[in-house]
């Protein structure tokens, strides 16, 4: 199992806080039988790890009015990766970028605000990067399941 380097609390405490990131440490101690001093020791271990990054506020795009969600397969050329990588980076409608197999081939997620939004993002950007073998973009009609981080 990929939690095996954890202790029995660390991974109880994961859990909980995959569940509701907002418990508090009393309530986390209430759950677990143990104090509030013992949960914040475990948890400030756990980010001083690595292994828990930060905690946030999931958005659904869909939800607010004309928001528009996509993705995009991108294969750029080698000697153009690293580019095509670093400039979509600095654009904020791009909220997620993954290396996949394959010959330099990205998958990236981008949210804009609406259709003129998203219009712009693709002549500005997408249209302008450098080195591109091939893109296939998908616009996102629903969410049908969306599991956030790791689930234990």
């Amino acid at each position: 199992m990929f939690l095996d380097g954890l202790d029995e609390t660390d991974q109880k405490i994961l859990a909980l806080l995959i569940e509701n990131a907002r418990y508090s440490y009393s309530e986390l101690g209430e759950r677990l039988g143990l104090s509030r001093v013992a949960i914040k020791n475990h948890i400030d271990a756990l980010e001083s790890a690595g292994i828990i990054e930060e905690y946030t506020t999931v958005i659904n795009p869909q939800k607010l009015g004309g928001a528009v969600s996509c993705y995009f397969e991108i294969e750029t050329r080698p000697e153009t990766f690293a580019e095509v990588v670093r400039l979509l980076e600095e654009c904020p409608t791009v909220t997620q970028i993954y290396r996949t197999t394959g010959n330099c081939c990205l998958h990236v997620h981008a949210v804009a605000a609406g259709q003129d939004e998203l219009e712009a993002f693709l002549h500005d950007t997408i249209d302008r990067l450098p080195g591109i073998a091939s893109i296939r973009t998908n616009v996102i009609l629903s969410r049908i399941k969306d599991i956030k981080g790791l689930r234990l």
